[in-house]
């Protein structure tokens, strides 16, 4: 188990954050996360720019202070996302040498963003930890696309830590009372050019390094010898971010590559889908250690037991399977949230037991 300081407090590794792209995690407050024992949450600087807006961020003096969260929050770049958008549709941007260019929703308003735009605005927000920009490509793109991706990421990666320095001075931060500064390791399932790529970043120096790109292959299976790689060229005694990871047994595999950090959709997801997660084994190096229910079945109707027996979670402690089954056919948006605490409060747990089994 590792911690670090952060400006919002203590952070205990491996921890799993739950995306909260535009600053909110939907159907939730705050004080919900917090109270389902989650440490920290992700969210996304390109899409705060705009919704709820800089200006407003500013204002506030910070995106903790705006949305009410006094726990560590991690600004994603925002980069995946819009290269994701570009890669389906060429309308929605392109990118350039030193900058983004991105049309929303394919309207006529254009976005520049820059990779100085991207650490200035994370500092805006007072962000525990900011990301760089950096150039995300999909496993399937040829190896000239992963050689321009590793090359421009690495010359983003020293604007941004070039920015990171000025706006260091600009806010009167110290060494020991700062946001910390992530890079992103590029190249694609080319060993070869991750390599270059982490061993470029390394040079610049950062505090933590993600896993960049998707990590699933052609065929929908985790790429995992190419996830335990690139984790094995990242420094020890940095964070190692496996961006978008969030299976359980996923997250419990790359911790034992060495990854401590982790964010991911799918708890939050799936929670709306009716589909919630209960353990059925201590252990969860004993597969498979969890089961999914689907509370919209029939079963469920008339079942007064919580969703998971030994669930110390708010909903479990207070609800039925049959009451949340019925909040969600009455479309009520209660059934949202309880649904939504209840698969936070699982990935806590999963944390919390995976840094037991590492302690031991």
């Amino acid at each position: 188990m590792k911690q670090i300081n952060l400006l919002h407090g203590q952070l205990e590794l491996p921890a799993f954050f739950p995306d909260g792209t535009y600053g909110v995690i939907r159907s939730l407050d705050f004080n919900d996360v917090s109270n389902a024992g989650i440490p920290g949450v992700v969210m996304n600087a390109m899409h705060l720019a705009s919704k709820p807006g800089l200006k407003l961020i500013k204002k506030s003096n910070g995106i903790h202070n705006l949305v009410g969260f006094d726990k560590p929050i991690l600004t994603d770049s925002g980069g995946f996302q819009v290269f994701s958008l570009i890669r389906e549709n060429k309308k929605y941007g392109e990118i350039r040498n030193n900058e983004l260019i991105f049309y929303p929703g394919l309207s006529s308003e254009k976005y520049i963003y820059t990779p100085q735009k991207c650490i200035q605005n994370q500092f805006a927000y007072r962000s525990d930890m900011v990301v760089c920009l950096d150039y995300c490509t999909h496993p399937d793109d040829p190896p000239k696309v992963h050689r321009q991706s590793v090359e421009t990421t690495l010359r983003w990666a020293k604007a941004c830590k070039k920015e990171y320095e000025i706006q260091m001075k600009n806010y009167k931060y110290t060494e020991d009372h700062r946001p910390l500064l992530f890079a992103v390791i590029q190249g694609g399932n080319e060993k070869e050019l991750r390599k270059y790529c982490a061993e470029g970043l390394i040079e610049i120096g950062f505090d933590g390094f993600g896993f960049g790109g998707w990590p699933l292959d052609s065929t929908g299976n985790m790429v995992m010898d190419i996830l335990e790689y690139t984790a094995s060229l990242m420094p020890a005694e940095t964070i190692k971010y496996a961006m978008g990871i969030g299976r359980p047994e996923e997250i419990v595999e790359c911790c034992k590559f060495g990854y401590n950090l982790f964010d991911c959709v799918i708890p939050t997801r799936e929670a709306r889908r009716q589909r919630l997660y209960v353990f059925t084994d201590d252990d969860v190096y004993n597969k498979p250690f969890y089961k999914y229910v689907y509370i919209m079945d029939d079963i469920h109707a008339i079942d007064t037991t919580p969703i998971g027996d030994d669930c110390q979670c708010y909903t479990c402690q207070n609800y039925s399977k049959a009451y949340l089954r019925h909040l969600f056919k009455v479309g009520d948006s209660l059934a949202h949230r309880l649904a939504t605490i209840h698969n936070l409060h699982f990935y806590a747990t999963l944390m919390e037991r995976i840094k037991k089994n590492t302690a031991s």
